[in-house]
């Protein structure tokens, strides 16, 4: 075992967010921890990685074992250069043997200036430079916090790639859901100061988490259905001369008293936006240059009233420069923007906007106003910042005492908060829980207005875009129908496209022959004829099981087992009816053969 944190205990002040858990990371192990900011997934990397103490508990290292840990917003001595940072704590030997491989780490993270002062880099230039570093600095336990924050898809594809490929122990956070489903092996979910773990990847957590909240469900209908069973033999008067059996009705009290599955605190949006007019936002013919470089170049575009556009490019190329122009914030060196008077947009930026430290948060959210008009009505400030998951406590709390995603929801619910009819999004998904990217996401669907979001994240363009913009190196802007999974395809088969064919061997010429026939074969006409049979009898049986399921509510083995049926059940009339999809298109397209 290279690293074991057991029963570790983290509070700040009365709130606790790490209560006992423990934590074991073996040989190529690589974990993904997850829960709602504010929860203490950042505060438990630390202390794995021993950049804080914990209140109670030990975490032990095996002999020689070598950690690296990449934190949220890393510190950096702003006098050195690119290299001297990423080779900090090197001997002149070790710089001399990582320095090619660093140099190429850092190209591809898209830093190549090696002699660049740390201090006139950007906040996501020097997270490239701090994740590098940690890259470089050979490890047996590797620690990331949100690692792939400020990457462009390129980068992200990149990192996924060497992380599967790293031999130690990974654990990190990560709200980028194609990277868990992609790299770990194990999930570790954080929620209400407990570490619950999952085997597998994202798409495993999501099955056994909802297996697992199922059985906690069947469970407490089992309770309760005892409970109206012993109150009512509580209710009824003893036999004559007799008395009610007194362990029963210990029992009964014990079970009284259980609490029944703790319900999952839900951040819950609703629609808010003004009316949009006719006219929305036109962009004809811009362009525009910083210091001689053009990084948009006579770009046209008719914003519709429901679009929903995604904005990809590699960083630096203008994807952020082309939100500010749409928002008014930067004006075109050439070309017209014009917006009709009805727009209303709300911009939810990359960097949050100043927030005072010692302003309490109901305050900061009185000031976008006191009442707040919603579909479901008007809201005050206190029933608003309930719906984004800021209870009573935090209300009331210094925004300085907010942890970083919890700073990014305040922010979010203040812009949503608006009524906009034009949601304009930078990288929304720095930073964001996976349950509040979820709930945004929905969100978003529903959203009346148009909605154009930059953002490196995969699942949520796949999730939310009809359409991508892809920002080039020279400037032009180039448009692609869906989400990015369809822009990938169509990126690489223009690529296949541009990749020059090797002259094809000389072939000798054969017989030409008709179109072979289709027909079934023995068994698969045996198939055809006895599937609807088969299929009716496993719906029949699905039915009974789940009668027989309503009728053992309180006996628990027999429902475990009836379930275990029931998933039997249905895994084979899935099966069963690709079979019939698959025979019934078979026997269609011999039918049409036979009419020729």
């Amino acid at each position: 075992m290279l690293l074991s944190a057991e029963h570790i205990k983290k509070a700040y002040g009365t709130k606790v967010l790490l209560d006992g858990v423990s934590l074991y990371l073996n040989q190529g192990d690589k974990v993904g921890v997850i829960g709602i900011n504010g929860t203490g997934k950042s505060t438990l990397l630390k202390i794995l990685a021993g950049a804080e103490e914990p209140d109670e508990g030990t975490v032990s290292l095996d002999p020689n074992v070598r950690v690296e840990y990449l934190p949220q917003n890393p510190a950096f001595e702003g006098s050195r250069t690119v290299l001297e940072q990423v080779f900090a704590g090197l001997s002149p030997e070790a710089r001399e043997l990582a320095e090619y491989e660093a140099k190429t780490i850092l190209t591809r993270l898209g830093i190549t200036d090696f002699e660049q002062r740390v201090g006139t880099l950007s906040g996501g230039q020097r997270k490239r430079v701090a994740m590098a570093s940690a890259l470089v600095h050979e490890s047996d336990v590797l620690i990331l916090d949100e690692p792939t924050n400020h990457l462009d898809s390129e980068m992200v594809r990149w990192l996924e790639d060497y992380l599967r490929q790293y031999k130690g122990a990974l654990a990190m956070v990560t709200h980028d859901r194609y990277f868990l489903e992609r790299v770990v092996t194990r999930m570790a979910e954080v929620e209400r100061g407990k570490l619950y773990f999952y085997e597998g990847n994202y798409e495993d957590y999501l099955r056994i988490r909802a297996e697992r909240e199922e059985m906690a469900q069947a469970s407490e209908r089992k309770r309760q259905s005892i409970l109206r069973r012993e109150y009512q033999w509580v209710m009824q008067g003893p036999t004559a001369r007799g008395t009610k059996s007194r362990e029963r009705l210990e029992r009964y009290e014990a079970l009284k008293e259980q609490k029944g599955p703790e319900q999952r605190a839900e951040l819950t949006l609703s629609a808010i936006s003004s009316r949009l007019g006719k006219k929305t936002i036109e962009l004809r013919g811009v362009t525009k240059a910083f210091e001689g470089r053009t990084v948009l170049r006579d770009f046209d575009c008719m914003l519709l009233r429901d679009d929903r556009i995604g904005i990809v490019g590699t960083n630096g190329s203008g994807k952020s420069t082309l939100l500010n122009l749409i928002a008014g914030r930067l004006t075109p060196d050439r070309g017209e923007i014009e917006r009709g008077e009805t727009v209303r947009i709300g911009y939810f930026s990359q960097e949050n906007p100043v927030m005072p430290p010692e302003t309490r948060v109901i305050d900061y959210v009185k000031e976008i106003g006191n009442y707040i008009e919603t579909p479901e009505g008007t809201l005050t400030a206190t029933q608003l910042l309930d719906k984004f998951l800021f209870p009573g406590d935090i209300q009331y709390s210094p925004i300085s005492k907010l942890s970083g995603g919890e700073k990014r929801r305040l922010f979010l619910m203040a812009v949503l908060a608006s009524a906009p009819n034009v949601l304009l999004l930078d990288e929304p998904t720095n930073d964001l829980d996976i349950q509040t990217l979820a709930i945004l996401e929905d969100y978003l669907e529903t959203f009346p207005g148009a909605v154009i979001t930059v953002s490196h994240d995969r699942f949520f363009l796949d999730k939310v875009v009809r359409r991508v913009f892809a920002v080039e190196a020279d400037g032009v802007v180039r448009a692609y129908p869906g989400g990015y999974t369809e822009y990938l395809a169509a990126r690489q088969a223009e690529e296949k496209a541009k990749t020059p064919k090797a002259p094809a061997a000389e072939k000798k010429q054969e017989r030409p022959q008709g179109p072979k026939k289709l027909k079934f074969s023995y068994k698969e006409q045996r198939e055809y004829e006895s599937i609807d049979g088969e299929i009716a009898a496993l719906e029949e049986k699905l039915a009974d099981v789940k009668r027989r399921q309503e009728e053992c509510a309180s006996d628990y083995v027999a429902l475990q087992q009836l379930q275990e049926e029931q998933t039997q059940l249905e895994g084979e009339l899935e099966e069963k009816m690709d079979r019939w999809v698959y025979l019934n298109d078979l026997a269609e397209q011999i039918e049409k053969q036979n009419q020729q």
